[in-house]
């Protein structure tokens, strides 16, 4: 299934991706991977010498390809703002972060000046191939807003139903996670998921159908469902999985790659142009599909 993705991105035409200090083995190898599946074109920023040195190890032909440009940079930040401003520019369209800590990143994409702000929350959103499932099962946010209150909330639903949309997910079902399916006074995820489900009853959000609270279980399992009596479209049928707060996705997120042997990509939405966002721990694979989504995004 994310493999599929990879196909759908090369038929978007022709991208360009900046990457931020493209200095690391992993990174590389994804960038390789993206050129001989003639996914897009390449800027690569960083040590320039380093970058030269890894591409030589590992397919040294590839420096002469016309699609990858390396450009110097003395440092994570310096590559970070011109990575950040080659997309600004229109020299990229999908902005990928390479061997650099998230903060440096982050700070030169809400640059006052040269940045991607659009005023809305950005938000991270994965999507996962797990082992026994059918179909694709998107978490958000696992990476970014720690504890959004129900406004940033809309945005970061409004965020993922627009990402799964660009993959073919037409009609997106939300379920909205809290520890129990009734409301309690008590949890505000409970009041928050109620309030987001009758928003989208009313028309307020729009392009999917938004069910909540839902417990994992019942959000993923049909079985589970039935067993608690709960009748709802999104109920065991699940495209999303909207977590509360930071700490639930991020254990989520962990669990279905360390326990369920979960395949990923995932890419941030909100800012002017799509924003590839791994861990620097991620594998070259999960930068491919995360890569490949970003390019699935690319509004043209």
């Amino acid at each position: 299934m994310l493999e599929s993705l990879i196909d759908q991105a090369s038929r978007k035409g022709q991208n360009t991706v900046a990457v931020a200090a493209a200095d690391s083995a992993e990174v590389i190898e994804a960038v390789m991977d993206a050129l001989d599946r003639k996914l897009a074109a390449f800027i690569l920023y960083g040590n320039k010498e380093k970058i030269t040195s890894l591409i030589n190890s590992q397919k040294q032909q590839l420096l002469n390809n016309h699609k990858l440009k390396i450009v110097h940079s003395n440092s994570d930040i310096e590559a970070a703002e011109s990575a950040v401003q080659a997309v600004k520019n229109k020299q990229a369209n999908v902005l990928m972060k390479g061997n650099i800590p998230t903060n440096i990143l982050l700070k030169a994409v809400l640059n006052k000046e040269f940045g991607l702000r659009t005023g809305n929350v950005l938000s991270h959103t994965a999507f996962f191939e797990i082992p026994g499932l059918n179909q694709l099962l998107l978490v958000t946010d696992a990476a970014m807003n720690i504890a959004p209150n129900l406004e940033q909330k809309v945005q970061i639903l409004n965020n993922s139903v627009s990402l799964a949309k660009s993959i073919g997910i037409k009609l997106p079902k939300v379920a909205c996670l809290a520890a129990v399916e009734a409301v309690n006074p008590d949890m505000q995820a409970t009041l928050d998921a109620a309030a987001l489900t009758m928003m989208n009853r009313r028309g307020q959000i729009s392009g999917c159908i938004v069910d909540g609270p839902l417990g994992f279980d019942n959000a993923v399992s049909e079985l589970a469902a039935k067993q608690k009596g709960i009748k709802s479209e999104v109920a065991g049928k699940a495209d999303i999985l909207l977590v509360p707060t930071i700490e639930v996705g991020n254990v989520l997120y962990k669990s279905f790659i360390y326990f369920a042997n979960a395949k990923v990509g995932a890419v941030i939405a909100g800012a002017s142009s799509p924003i590839v966002l791994t861990s620097r721990a991620d594998s070259a694979k999960s930068k491919l599909y995360s890569l490949a989504l970003a390019l699935c995004c690319v509004e043209t």
